[in-house]
């Protein structure tokens, strides 16, 4: 088996290996923040993930990025509120493991009641 180290460094130099090693048990998941500045989107939203971040880059220019951050589990609830409220951020925040339960049901019964819906003219 590659050491964690080496699967790291194939991720960033070969695109076209990404998706197989991140099914690899040996994929590093934490010591990735030396990556949140790389050129390449996919590997700072790969950066953006690790659970060890201390600021996930939930303002970066990459959409993918931003989600990607908005899902990490070290978000406290405030921030996730404020990523909730913002459009290019609220699917990764309401996918994040550390969302209270009780927000999480609220939002679920938001878009169950069709709330997420925006309004018809003849709902008006």
């Amino acid at each position: 088996m590659a050491p964690p180290h080496l699967l790291l460094d194939v991720f960033v130099t070969r695109p076209d290996h990404r998706s197989d090693l991140l099914t690899r048990p040996g994929f590093p998941r934490t010591g990735r923040t030396h990556l949140v500045g790389h050129p390449d989107p996919e590997v700072r939203a790969l950066a953006a993930a690790d659970p060890t971040l201390p600021e996930p880059p939930v303002d970066d220019a990459d959409e993918t990025v931003r989600r990607a951050a908005a899902a990490n589990p070290r978000l406290t609830p405030e921030a996730l509120e404020t990523l909730l409220a913002d459009p290019r951020t609220a699917e990764g925040a309401a996918a994040n493991p550390s969302l209270p339960v009780g927000r999480m049901h609220a939002l679920l019964d938001r878009c169950l009641n069709g709330a997420a819906t925006p309004p018809t003219a003849a709902g008006r």
